[in-house]
């Protein structure tokens, strides 16, 4: 299967586009397989042979759906990916992950609901939650290089009678990014020399320039990179030569814009989904809106996302 797939979409574009589910879902289907279709089941390509079969609700054949000549089951293009056992129509799915790619400080769920026409908040929270799950990253293909800078912030509001420098109720997060390059955050149960020695360790080559603020927490998690420079905020240095870390607390600022802004509250289970969202859109930044969102259409292979109705 070859098929054109117009990338530089703006909203009225994909309203106008895939104003029905057998649209979106051709669309789906030429970013799943631009090669042809492979069979999420066995991972082959039917020996050559696949059927797509006719819908007809009276067999309970839905739309869509085809049988591999490998294995002779059946499939659709939502088999493995975060559409699987949906009941929202494909083309909401399409629109929604417009809105977030290419809203810069994200969308609330609560505004996709309405502008959807879903059902009910929690619908809308656990699809959105499915997108994120999608962007996410367990592994990276490569580690990042250059010069990178490192950095800490925390998540959460003031607790009521105490300073701005409590900590108790509050999130960490680690971030990564290389200069010209990519990002990657991370939730961190506490922030020391040897989680963010880890954190570098797994995520950055050895021959990269780290750089930081002055937590002294960074001197033993730098050692054995290339170099690590600092500056002292505390000194009220932020840059120094080439020393500094604007970057990632530019960062920062789209982050906390979007948490206290956009979300309001983001709890600890799901704050790495938030995550994800940001690192995507910042790695995704020099592409138009459609070009992000196509990118991460193309990272549904093999995601799914299932919760208990207790953590829902």
């Amino acid at each position: 299967m070859k098929a054109f797939i117009p990338e530089n979409l703006a909203l009225i574009d994909v309203v106008q586009r895939f104003d029905t589910d057998e649209k979106a879902r051709a669309y789906l289907e030429a970013i799943r397989w631009p090669s042809g279709i492979i069979c999420p089941h066995c991972k082959q390509s039917g020996d050559g042979k696949m059927w797509r079969l006719a819908a007809n609700p009276k067999k309970n054949i839905r739309p869509g759906l085809y049988r591999c000549g490998a294995c002779l089951k059946q499939f659709t293009v939502t088999v493995g990916t975060i559409f699987e056992d949906s009941h929202i129509p494909l083309r909401k799915w399409l629109i929604a992950w417009y809105l977030l790619c290419s809203s810069k400080k994200g969308i609330s769920s609560l505004q996709i609901q309405r502008t959807l026409g879903l059902g009910s908040y929690r619908t809308a929270l656990f699809m959105m939650h499915r997108i994120r799950h999608a962007l996410s990253h367990s592994l990276f293909d490569e580690k990042l290089d250059g010069v990178v800078e490192i950095d800490e912030t925390y998540i959460g509001g003031k607790a009521p009678g105490k300073g701005r420098g409590f900590l108790g109720n509050k999130i960490p997060v680690v971030s990564l990014v290389q200069r010209d390059g990519k990002a990657r955050s991370t939730v961190m149960a506490c922030v020391t020399g040897s989680n963010l020695k880890r954190t570098l360790e797994e995520n950055v080559e050895r021959s990269a320039t780290i750089m930081s603020d002055q937590l002294p927490a960074y001197r033993p998690a730098a050692a054995g990179f290339k170099k690590h420079k600092h500056v002292n905020h505390h000194e009220k240095e932020y840059v120094r030569g080439d020393a500094h870390t604007n970057t990632v607390e530019g960062y920062f600022s789209l982050l906390k814009r979007g948490v206290v802004g956009t979300f309001h509250s983001v709890s600890k289970q799901h704050l790495p989904l938030y995550l994800a969202e940001f690192d995507h859109r910042y790695n995704c930044r020099k592409m138009t809106d459609g070009e992000r969102t196509v990118a991460g259409l193309k990272m549904i292979e093999g995601k799914r996302l299932v919760y208990d109705a207790k953590n829902r």
